[in-house]
């Protein structure tokens, strides 16, 4: 029973973020290395998960072991210079190769359908192209790059006519110029143009390793674009594997896309686990931070009722009609994380009687215990004081001594103002609080 009671709550748990994702465009883009994992048909049945629950899918592969292993059987060198491989006609040859075998690889893979297998009824249609123009990288400090080119066009019309058409869209890392010419390119380039060019929602990076700080070997769970170019300047001997995805990540939110998500690649699970879950097990990259304290708009009214509805259950807050919040709205502010309302609290001033009343204050389960009630507290006593507040004052049943520890003093009816007098329910008998601010 506890078993099928923490499915049932998981499944509940992860049902905003399945309404949040349909119909929303994701690119996702991962390396040669994922390809030639055992398993790799783990990610396979994730990717046919997120279509089927009506994600508008992009895949974008990378081929470089594949390139190696068809040089090394040559006994050619791959040469690489600033990251980047210098594509000679031989190198070119084991590109065209390398990219046709993956592709195929994967279609076969997205067109399972056995029984009693994760893929069973998913009938996913798969759509290729030549959806990308690139123009040769030329010589750079002397070296001739040759066939090894960069993004020049991404075809977005066709992609967005496939993803209409509920395809996923398979994209190699190759380009076509208008002469005819193929160049190899770099997949998280791929990746990142196409992102930018569908105005994606969402580009994941599936990594080879988790975005670790080198100083404790923690990892690091959020960043924005800002914390991410100060990382790499401090740690500029950190290798490609998350180097290269983390400058895709900030080229990418500068460029619009909302959120850019580096998850390693080895955990199992790991791409269902961080777009279904609070908290997630990847970095998150934003050019905003994640997680938000900012004023409340009519837009969060759903969230805040879905917060408060389970303490007004309770008792330990007021009940309140979605109406009342509606016309108050001004007076809430909200704790925003990943687009969920996790925290919320309210400063109804009085500003003729230099008082205000602290209300609704509320903080998710799951997020309590990590001062995230303080921080909406020092919010309000700045948003008091811009109004010339001189006293706050709180009316509780069950967490007197939460504000107590923070400065607030015991008080009776007769020292409410006459407006909180007036609305005062004896039936509650909440206890009466204040704080001087002045």
């Amino acid at each position: 029973m506890e078993s099928q009671s923490s499915f049932v709550s998981w499944f509940r748990d992860s049902s905003p973020y399945i309404h949040a994702h349909r119909n929303k465009t994701f690119v996702i883009s991962f390396g040669g290395e994922a390809v030639l994992a055992d398993d790799f048909d783990h990610h396979v049945h994730d990717f046919a998960l997120l279509s089927s629950l009506g994600v508008r899918l992009v895949l974008v592969h990378g081929i470089r072991p594949q390139i190696d292993q068809r040089l090394d059987k040559l006994n050619a060198s791959a040469l690489f210079h600033k990251h980047l491989r210098i594509t000679d006609d031989l190198a070119l040859q084991c590109v065209k190769e390398a990219a046709g075998l993956v592709r195929v690889e994967i279609e076969a893979l997205l067109s399972m359908g056995l029984s009693n297998s994760p893929m069973a009824g998913s009938e996913i249609k798969v759509a290729s192209g030549n959806f990308i123009t690139a123009k040769p990288i030329g010589v750079i400090d002397g070296i001739d790059y040759c066939h090894t080119g960069e993004v020049r066009r991404i075809d977005s019309a066709a992609i967005h006519q496939q993803l209409d058409q509920n395809n996923v869209v398979l994209i190699s890392p190759i380009g076509f110029s208008p002469s005819g010419e193929i160049f190899n390119l770099s997949a998280e380039q791929v990746a990142t143009a196409v992102a930018i060019a569908l105005k994606a929602e969402k580009l994941i990076l599936l990594t080879e390793q988790s975005c670790c700080n080198p100083d404790n070997n923690e990892q690091i769970r959020q960043m924005t674009t800002a914390e991410a170019n100060t990382f790499l300047q401090q740690h500029q001997d950190i290798g490609d594997t998350i180097s290269l995805p983390l400058k895709a990540a900030i080229q990418s939110c500068q460029a619009g896309i909302e959120r850019v998500h580096l998850i390693n690649r080895v955990i199992d699970g790991a791409l269902l686990l961080e777009l279904f879950s609070r908290d997630g097990i990847g970095t998150l990259i934003s050019s905003t931070p994640f997680e938000e304290l900012r004023p409340a708009t009519l837009n969060d009214i759903g969230g805040i009722l879905e917060l408060i509805k389970p303490l007004e259950q309770q008792g330990i807050l007021a009940k309140r009609s979605r109406e009342k919040i509606e016309m108050e709205i001004a007076d809430y502010i909200v704790i925003e994380r990943d687009g969920l309302i996790i925290g919320c609290t309210a400063l109804h001033p009085n500003e003729q009687g230099l008082f205000g009343a602290i209300a609704c204050l509320a903080v998710h389960p799951d997020y309590q215990g990590s001062a995230r009630g303080n921080r909406m507290l020092d919010y309000v006593y700045s948003y008091a004081r811009q109004l010339n507040l001189k006293k706050l004052f709180v009316l509780s049943t069950q967490t007197m001594h939460w504000f107590i520890e923070r400065g607030f003093l015991s008080s009776d009816i007769n020292s409410l103002p006459e407006p909180l007098k007036a609305l005062y329910n004896p039936q509650r008998n909440s206890k009466i609080l204040y704080k001087n601010i002045a």
